[in-house]
């Protein structure tokens, strides 16, 4: 009787957790194969059923705080990034969800060994419980490959299912890598045929600079308003502008700009997304910066974060970024530890332009830069913006959503608009001839959106977390054409870039531009099959190394 009881419940703290009844069946055949499982070294029913029972609602709990963190759910893949600093960079970044999850973790553990003390039934006989094992695993498997436990693989960024779709990925090969490889889930058996090379459409080429803007997004997205100041620089009047789709929510900018610079998803690599910079050094031969060297462009880095930061200078150079620059070694008058105290957009973008500026007076040949910032990262309740500064601001943003993190976020916000006002001006005076193109975008959006959408009931669109902005400005470039753009993927920006600076595209570029209308707002999950024999392509080619060669080994 007791037995019963115990999987009446589980079944039912399961079904709150999942909050779905398509996919209900698939946690239930999960949950039967993990107390079968331990059943096979526990003699009793009661305890494997306890204890698969709390280790579903235990799953189902780290899956939700990983959620509104990274907007995605805990899949198997996500365990190796235990190892590659996600924990460290979270006990940094949010101490107290941590203490939660590490005061959760105790409970568990302290309640898995009274269970196993104190919660013993009668024996079951070992050939009963083979028995048991083998039907519970045929179970399990016939219900992995069901429709819906196969659906479960597009419900990643839906808040709900969790403990389903951890269990769906330990039956996904998928989600499991070789050690050391690299693999595109996104790839097809037949290769796409190249498109020709297209021709420059000016004799110009302008100087482009990109600039990434740290956890930055567009509060419009969320029906939120914004002040004129902050509107010019999220969608400049006089410049072409939209909505940007990114790889990640909350962390990982790295990501972003390995799409931007590389033109794939990163998440097009699972579980190696999070350590591209690591892994990817030395196996990407095809990439922004390498194509406009090709066009006699000089190709730099300047990044708010210093040198020894992950594995940014190996990366950098090994795609094609000749100098790279990072902000401890800025020339005075910059001080990194006056910087580095709040990151601050108004020194570090003044600092970015100065340095471009005396490299342009060093040598004309047209450069691309590409600057980091790093000034809008979570958390928000630190207030980094100094009191008596953008205060009219932050009370603009307390009347529109009241919370004092959306407030620190807008008031940082409305800093960079201002500097980027000053920084721009001054481009513009320095080079009255010159062109110039200016890219600049947001990463991802912090972690406090999940809070937002939470208290303005949004409308469940998995996808809002993944948006942030893009704009497109040009100094002395005639054929640009302002106003709202179309949405576009993050893999697609530096694409675009080529395009409206009005410069030649080689047959990569010019066959990722064909696919534009193939995939759009959507590159990693657009269903285009172009898109995966582009892939085969680059492979074939030998564009991208997926397994390891023994230089990078070593």
């Amino acid at each position: 009787m007791i037995p019963i009881f115990i999987l009446v419940a589980a079944v039912a703290a399961i079904a709150l957790t999942e909050r779905s009844v398509e996919h209900l069946p698939f946690a239930v055949a999960a949950f039967v194969f993990n107390a079968a499982l331990l059943l096979l070294f526990l003699a009793d029913l009661e305890r494997p059923l306890l204890l698969s029972g709390m280790l579903a609602v235990a799953i189902a709990g780290i899956s939700s705080v990983k959620f509104n963190h990274s907007a995605l759910k805990l899949t198997v893949s996500d365990l190796p990034l235990a190892f590659a600093g996600t924990v460290p960079f979270f006990v940094l970044q949010y101490p107290r969800m941590m203490l939660g999850v590490l005061a959760g973790s105790v409970l568990f553990a302290v309640a898995s060994i009274a269970v196993l003390l104190y919660a013993a039934g009668s024996p079951i006989s070992i050939a009963f419980r083979i028995v048991l094992f083998l039907l519970a695993l045929a179970g399990f498997a016939k219900a992995s490959t069901s429709k819906g436990a196969m659906s479960l693989r597009h419900t990643l960024t839906q808040g709900r299912c969790f403990y389903a779709t951890f269990m769906a990925s330990l039956a996904d090969p998928a989600c499991w890598r070789q050690f050391g490889a690299l693999a595109l889930s996104d790839i097809a058996n037949e290769p796409l045929p190249l498109r020709e090379a297209t021709p420059a459409r000016s004799a110009d080429s302008p100087d482009i600079i990109v600039i990434q803007h740290e956890s930055v997004f567009d509060p419009r997205i969320f029906g939120l308003p914004v002040e004129p100041t902050v509107e010019a620089f999220l969608s400049p009047p006089d410049a072409e502008f939209g909505r940007l789709n990114v790889d990640i929510f909350g962390g990982g900018s790295w990501q972003s700009e390995f799409s931007l610079l590389t033109g794939l998803s990163s998440a097009s690599f699972g579980s190696s997304a999070y350590y591209l910079f690591q892994k990817g050094a030395g196996r990407f031969h095809s990439s922004l910066p390498r194509s406009l060297a090709s066009l006699g462009y000089k190709t730099s880095l300047i990044s708010s974060c210093r040198r020894a930061f992950l594995s940014y200078d190996k990366f950098y150079s090994s795609i094609g970024v000749d100098e790279r620059i990072f902000v401890d070694e800025l020339p005075p008058p910059f001080d990194v530890r006056r910087f580095e105290a709040t990151n601050s957009d108004a020194m570090f973008l003044d600092a970015v332009v100065d340095a471009h500026i005396k490299s342009v007076a060093r040598d004309p040949t047209p450069r691309f830069l590409y600057a980091l910032t790093n000034f809008n990262h979570g958390p928000h309740s630190r207030q980094l913006v100094p009191p008596g500064q953008f205060e009219s601001e932050r009370a603009f943003a307390m009347a529109s959503f009241p919370d004092v993190g959306y407030a620190e976020y807008y008031a940082r916000l409305a800093e960079t608009a201002s500097a980027w006002q000053r920084v721009r001006a001054k481009l513009a005076s320095s080079f009255p001839d010159r062109p110039v193109l200016i890219v600049h975008y947001g990463d991802h959006q912090p972690v406090l959106t999940k809070q937002i959408d939470r208290q303005l009931k949004g409308l469940g669109d998995g996808r809002r977390a993944f948006g942030t902005f893009y704009a497109i400005e040009a100094l002395n470039i005639p054929h640009l054409s302002p106003g709202k753009g179309a949405d576009l993927d993050i893999a697609f920006l530096g694409t675009v870039a080529l395009q409206r600076a009005g410069l030649a595209l080689d047959p990569i570029f010019a066959t990722r531009a064909s696919l534009l209308d193939d995939c759009r707002e959507s590159y990693f999950a657009s269903a285009s099959e172009r898109k995966r024999r582009f892939h085969r392509t680059l492979v074939d080619l030998g564009l991208i190394d997926l397994m390891p060669n023994a230089r990078q080994a070593r």
